[in-house]
């Protein structure tokens, strides 16, 4: 998923009625055994933990991880009012969240660094740094290195690594420790929208016109164009074999380096990528972050395709080969199009439908929807790959406004549900919701704000450290926990 700067920013005027609170829950707290799910990929070496690392949680983007979440329980809610949209949020081993954000004044890139802790948090970021806009906003996926570096591509097309310490005052500061220009593997007014580092510590990126490039361990830069045509909407994903997933507006790519060290394609599959975009969609084609998950954490890639009218499928291939394993149909009982990656564990993977949502505006060139717009009926669906093929376990119509979380700590996902009529309105209540990935139950439903101040317009649903869930929206961060 990519946004636009105009889908991120928001007039400052409306920042004033911005409040969170916890309320009553809608239903009560109920009990749940947690079921195995997993094995998640083994931790890239260069990148934070598990779960920490990126907005899609680790280098495969599994959108689930090892950490437990607040559970099936009320909990407290507290706002970071930050005049941002934030849709990147990592956290280091030092237990500082850095989050990339986007200045809703001049709709430019910011990174914050913040104290996630205590029973009443800092709402204050301890620290701030603007980043170079380019023609486009590209820079919301970034990742955290194994050195606690916040790692992204600016408008300027240079790799950057921030780093965060104390000045010799004991205030915080954030810096940029290494600066690369990538800008020879990027065309002309084309920018980085997706950035993954390989497990041997190479830097992947991709642009929004289909290039493919690879910074090196040992200095250089390469690339290799995709198809003429397509292009990258989403970030892409790299699994322990040193391969990694690119999915442009027509089709999946698997790709590794050659034996130069330069990017190579090793497949391509293409899909259905439907007549047009579908309202609540950001792009004309899928909607997908490419998911490694399977049975030893990375044999499967998958995307969720945009086939058209009414039937979406979950593709799933063998990593390596691009072998089709299944094309399963997916939000039967939702709406037909998901502009979210999906969660992949072990041998499951989960969907989440944003089908008419209604994002304030979509990129240039996105095309116009078809149909224009659409009620947000929501729908999740959870699909189990199994050795005849692929069997649909559950579907459901839950309205989740988030990416959700698997937690494989406590079995349980998380997100954000959206409470109204069909057709949304600035009104509609935003709620912390816990699902049971075993049946796709609702077991908790929290409100905790109104009105689209928060709307957390389909970003990721972070599973932090001490059981805390940290959530962007439209005017900064909320905290759950």
């Amino acid at each position: 998923m990519r946004f636009p700067a105009a889908v991120l920013a928001i007039p400052t005027a409306l920042l004033t009625a911005c409040a969170i609170s916890a309320l009553s829950a809608v239903f009560p707290p109920a009990t749940h055994a947690a079921a195995a799910f997993g094995p998640l990929a083994p931790p890239n070496p260069f990148m934070a933990p598990n779960g920490l690392a990126s907005m899609h949680n680790d280098a495969g983007s599994a959108d689930g991880g090892p950490l437990p979440g607040p559970g099936a329980r009320l909990a407290p809610i507290f706002a970071y009012p930050l005049l941002a949209a934030c849709p990147s949020i990592t956290q280091g081993t030092d237990g500082l969240v850095l989050a990339l954000c986007a200045n809703d004044i001049i709709q430019a890139p910011i990174v914050y660094l913040i104290d996630p802790g205590g029973l009443v948090p800092h709402v204050i970021p301890l620290a701030s740094l603007g980043i170079a806009k380019g023609g486009l906003l590209g820079g919301v996926y970034a990742y955290l290195d194994n050195n606690n570096q916040l790692v992204m591509i600016d408008g300027t097309n240079h790799l950057l690594r921030i780093a965060h310490a104390k000045d010799s005052k004991g205030c915080w500061q954030l810096n940029i420790t290494e600066s690369t220009d990538v800008s020879s593997a990027i065309p002309a007014g084309d920018q980085s929208v997706g950035v993954v580092p390989d497990y041997l510590g190479n830097v992947w990126f991709a642009t929004g016109s289909g290039v493919v490039g690879v910074a090196k361990v040992g200095g250089g830069v390469a690339s290799v164009q995709l198809d003429p045509g397509e292009q990258v909407a989403n970030s892409i994903s790299a699994s322990p074999a040193n391969r990694v997933g690119v999915a442009t507006t027509a089709a999946l790519y698997e790709l590794n380096l050659d034996g130069v060290g330069n990017p190579q394609v090793l497949w391509r599959q293409p899909y259905d990528r439907g007549p047009a975009r579908k309202p609540g969609q950001l792009s004309w084609g899928t909607g997908s972050t490419p998911t490694y998950f399977g049975p030893t954490g990375a044999d499967y890639l998958t995307i969720v395709d945009n086939a058209d009218p009414l039937v979406l499928h979950a593709l799933i291939y063998e990593s390596g080969t691009g072998n089709l394993i299944c094309q399963q149909p997916v939000l039967t009982q939702g709406g037909p199009g998901s502009e979210n990656s999906p969660i992949g564990a072990g041998t499951s993977m989960f969907i989440s439908s944003t089908y008419g949502y209604p994002y304030p505006a979509v990129p240039a060139g996105a095309g116009p929807a078809v149909p224009p717009t659409a009620p947000f009926v929501g729908g999740m669906t959870r699909v189990d790959v199994e050795p005849t093929g692929c069997r649909t376990v559950w579907d459901s119509s839950t309205r989740s406004a988030a990416l959700p979380h698997l937690s494989i700590a406590d079995g349980l996902i998380y997100t954000i549900t959206r409470i109204g009529l069909d057709n949304t309105t600035p009104l509609d209540v935003f709620a912390f919701a816990v699902i049971d990935p075993n049946n796709g139950r609702v077991l908790l439903q929290q409100p905790k704000s109104t009105t689209i101040l928060s709307d957390p317009i389909q970003t990721a649903c972070m599973v932090l450290m001490d059981n805390k869930i940290m959530q962007g929206n439209i005017t900064g961060i909320g905290r759950i926990g």
